[in-house]
């Protein structure tokens, strides 16, 4: 009975033991095939697949995004190699120019005892003696002394002009002086001068390291004025005056005594004086006696005025024929460049007619009695100076030119070849 109920007990649980089995297998099952999946996956990677890595998590990552990374890290390296061969090469011509500066130091500092006797030989005993003399010391105050004597030698600019340091560390005094084969001239501040000069009565061009050129000559534009004085002569004679300018006025006899002090004004100042009658008429519609009168009434009155008369005169209006030739007893001086400022009444267009057309031997038609002629030479006078003009009287530059102006003869131009800008 005992047997029995034991043998019955047994099948019970055996039974119960099968039943769990058959609950659990799936799972068994499921954590059996992920145990297979990484294992294999474990011996791919182990084994070098290249068409898998892993990631910081030990998750697996595909090949197509390491190439980025390794090219991203490539490029990194460059950058740093490149900033690193910079930093030498900085660094290099550091070092270069230290030992530079250090290698014309110690040139500059030894005597010249010190190099010639550096060796010295004992012809007594037939044997060479090598003596090494002591390099002197050099203080702070020697120091600055050694490289302002480096500095200052030779030609130096700065902003008041350019100027030549001697051997003895003197600079040029006022005058000429020969340097090297050339010549410059020097100002009170031992600075050369450049462009054009008047040097002793002596038109001089200098270029602009201040070496004097010979063979360039000066141009030359007379600019003449007519039918003044007038109210705005006198601003324009300051002018002339402060740029060393001369120019021609071809006065109204009328005008001249009206203006009396503006005539002695012009004569003081080296202005030319010139005759353009009495009042303006237009001579080739009046008889010989007529024009004489005109004309030689003008001629006393400024005389009277200035001590001195008129050499020339330009008839009103440019009009003139035979009788106005045989009787008027002056040259005839007309012009190359008619400014008309009189019919544009225009600052601007009188300015720019001059500036674009005159050169060397031009001859310059305006009117001192219009406020917009006047501004417009203020303007132009120190602009034509500056590029090299030089601005005379009509008699000036027919006598630069070489030219002898006769009675009764008309002039319009004194360059070479032909000029007539109306």
């Amino acid at each position: 009975m005992y047997n029995e109920e034991k043998l019955r007990r047994k099948e019970i649980t055996e039974t119960t033991m099968n039943k769990r089995r058959t609950s659990e297998s799936p799972r068994n099952s499921r954590s059996t095939r992920a145990s297979q999946q990484v294992r294999k996956s474990r011996t791919q990677y182990s084994s070098g697949n290249p068409g898998s890595f892993r990631d910081s998590r030990g998750s697996r990552c595909s090949g197509s995004l390491q190439k980025p990374m390794n090219k991203r890290r490539q490029e990194k390296l460059r950058r740093q190699r490149r900033k690193r061969n910079l930093c030498y090469g900085i660094l290099a011509a550091i070092t270069l120019l230290v030992f530079s500066l250090t290698v014309l130091g110690i040139s500059r500092l030894l005597p010249d005892r010190v190099r010639d006797g550096a060796e010295q030989v004992s012809e007594d005993s037939g044997t060479q003696v090598t003596t090494t003399l002591s390099q002197p010391e050099m203080n702070a105050s020697g120091t600055k002394d050694f490289f302002k004597e480096i500095t200052l030698r030779g030609w130096q600019s700065d902003s008041q002009g350019i100027r030549y340091i001697a051997a003895d560390g003197t600079s040029y005094g006022k005058g000429w002086h020969d340097i090297d084969g050339s010549q410059y001239y020097f100002d009170e501040n031992g600075y050369v001068k450049t462009g054009w000069h008047v040097i002793d009565g002596k038109d001089c061009y200098f270029d602009e390291s201040g070496k004097y050129d010979s063979e360039k000559v000066r141009p030359m534009i007379a600019l003449t004025f007519d039918d003044g004085p007038g109210k705005y002569t006198e601003e324009l004679l300051e002018c002339l005056e402060e740029n060393n300018a001369k120019a021609t006025f071809f006065m109204l006899g009328q005008n001249a005594e009206r203006y009396p002090n503006t005539v002695k004004h012009m004569e003081k100042l080296g202005m030319e004086l010139a005759n353009h009658t009495y009042d303006h008429p237009i001579l080739t519609n009046l008889s010989s006696t007529q024009i004489s009168n005109e004309i030689e009434k003008t001629s006393r009155i400024i005389e009277r005025i200035a001590g001195k008369a008129p050499a020339s005169m330009r008839p009103p209006g440019g009009a003139f024929n035979h009788t106005v030739r045989s009787v008027s007893g002056l040259p005839i001086i007309m012009w190359s460049i008619d400014t008309k400022d009189w019919k544009t009444k225009s600052e601007d267009m009188t300015y720019r007619c001059v500036m674009d057309n005159a050169r060397d031997g031009s001859v310059v038609l305006m009117h001192d009695i219009h406020q917009w002629s006047a501004k417009a030479a203020i303007r132009m006078i120190p602009e034509l100076v500056a590029k090299g003009f030089k601005l005379v009287t009509v008699e000036e530059l027919a006598r630069a030119k070489g030219i002898t102006l006769e009675n009764g003869k008309a002039y319009y131009y004194f360059g070479e070849g032909t000029q007539q800008v109306e």
